[in-house]
């Protein structure tokens, strides 16, 4: 079905292995100017999709793309140079270096929670590494969808940039074709099928998944702090993110203290009463019906089994409203606590020591994320060195993705691979070893047959000597 599009773009990849820094700086120019001058009508689209405030587009959308292009087009020059590396006394006078080329043609599969920034930020590595790229944009953001497709469509030629629009038998479709490398941004069993596609044709893949981010506060928090951090980070987009503090483990001795500022700060957000809150124009609404069913069962199943709703849990299947919402004595065996929520719920714990929070952290898949509130040197020592995640970030939540020296990416079951800045770059590019022989090639003929006794000798001293 896709059989032609992919054909056009790789006869296109092989003339922009040709085009100079300028060119790749020209078409990542294009891209700034398309999302710069189009804001308005992305802020529209998401608020259509699922009433995504305003704010929020510009601020986890727009501003990162915007800045992820001016650090790509500041530093792409010294990213694009060959990197020159040392070479063994036995390759005296050859030159090494590690040249980092386009890898090919690319598919690039968003998700629909950022439909616009996890779609757009692989682009710009792509194009600033030289490849070409088919665009799979989520069906469950129509409107974003469509105006992404027309916008791409009137800025790029097809053979370049193209955008391809429909549900999970147009991306079946697609990953039917060899594509050089595939980045795909979703769901951990949604990434295992793609890499299994992705094995038939022997794809490089790059998988930014999801998983529970763990948050941990502890007894030497700024607490008034934390809780705003936490909140603001938990109910983003509705909870629809997936670096969202998944479950908060409390320290036993500040857990009232800290519930009673979360419930406190929660109502000076989104109002003082369930109406207030659910006619907020900054809280978003659930993506889909069947989202919210799923999101309703999870709160449901994990009452039956105990859990205490401390705030929040109503529900409006007509305008697809899940209020922000608390919930202590949670169940370790729930759903609630093994899946991903993806939603506004925030199971709350208790701990006395670091120790079983890091015990708990470890028996259970490598997150994506995870955030320590503390000004515990010891606790930060702990956690940093004994737990291992994609990202750490203490005292804050989320923004590491804003920093594009970071690599940002998954390990295990949240994902391999990164992106951001020059670690996206070096996802989109291939870094090929080149040595250049020199004068000293001739000295080589002593690894040559035939192997006589003068010849072992050598080998044997320069093994001995570590030469």
């Amino acid at each position: 079905m896709f059989d032609q599009l992919y054909l056009h773009q790789q006869q296109f990849s092989l003339q922009l292995r040709k085009e100079s820094l300028e060119t790749r700086l020209e078409y990542l120019k294009t891209l700034e100017i398309l999302i710069d001058s189009h804001q308005k009508e992305f802020c529209e689209a998401l608020k259509q999709d699922f009433a995504k405030p305003e704010m929020e587009t510009l601020v986890s959308e727009i501003y990162p793309l915007i800045m992820e292009l001016k650090h790509t087009q500041k530093k792409l020059e010294e990213w694009m140079k060959p990197v020159k590396v040392s070479s063994p006394l036995f390759l005296k006078g050859s030159q090494s270096f590690i040249q980092y080329e386009p890898r090919g043609v690319c598919l690039i599969i968003a998700p629909w929670n950022y439909p616009i920034y996890l779609l757009f930020g692989p682009l710009i590595s792509a194009i600033a590494a030289g490849n070409t790229a088919v665009l799979k944009p989520s069906e469950f953001t129509t409107n974003t969808s469509a105006l992404i497709s027309r916008l791409i469509k009137g800025a790029f030629s097809e053979e370049h940039i193209a955008v391809v629009e429909g549900g999970a038998e147009t991306t079946q479709s697609l990953l039917k074709q060899p594509f050089d490398h595939i980045f795909f941004t979703g769901s951990t069993a949604i990434g295992k099928l793609v890499m299994r596609a992705a094995a038939e044709h022997l794809s490089s893949v790059t998988l930014e998944l999801g998983g529970k981010t763990p948050t941990i506060i502890d007894s030497t928090a700024d607490l008034e702090l934390a809780a705003e951090k936490v909140l603001w980070a938990k109910f983003l987009n509705a909870g629809q993110t997936c670096v969202a503090p998944d479950y908060l483990f409390v320290q036993e001795s500040i857990f009232q203290h800290f519930t009673h500022l979360l419930k406190k700060k929660l109502e000076d957000t989104y109002g003082k009463d369930r109406h207030a809150r659910k006619s907020s124009s900054d809280f978003a609404r659930i993506i889909s019906s069947k989202h919210l069913d799923r999101l309703k069962a999870l709160l449901d199943e994990a009452v039956s089994m105990k859990g205490n709703v401390i705030f929040g849990g109503e529900v409006d299947v007509n305008t697809q409203y899940l209020s922000p919402t608390l919930i202590e004595d949670v169940d370790p065996h729930s759903r609630l606590m093994n899946e991903e929520i993806f939603g506004p719920i925030l199971p709350l714990l208790k701990f006395k020591e670091i120790p079983e929070v890091i015990h708990f952290i470890n028996e259970r898949p490598k997150p994506l994320a995870l955030y320590l509130y503390s000004h515990s040197e010891l606790n930060i020592e702990a956690v940093t060195q004994q737990t291992s995640s994609g990202g750490l970030v203490i005292n804050d939540s989320v923004i590491h993705l804003a920093n594009g020296s970071l690599p940002f990416g998954g390990v295990g079951e949240s994902g391999m691979g990164s992106c951001h800045g020059i670690h996206g770059f070096r996802t989109f590019s291939h870094a090929k070893a080149v040595l250049r022989q020199g004068w000293g090639g001739k000295f080589l003929s002593m690894m040559y047959p035939p192997y006589t006794t003068r010849k072992k000798e050598m080998i044997k001293n320069m093994i001995r000597w570590r030469i």
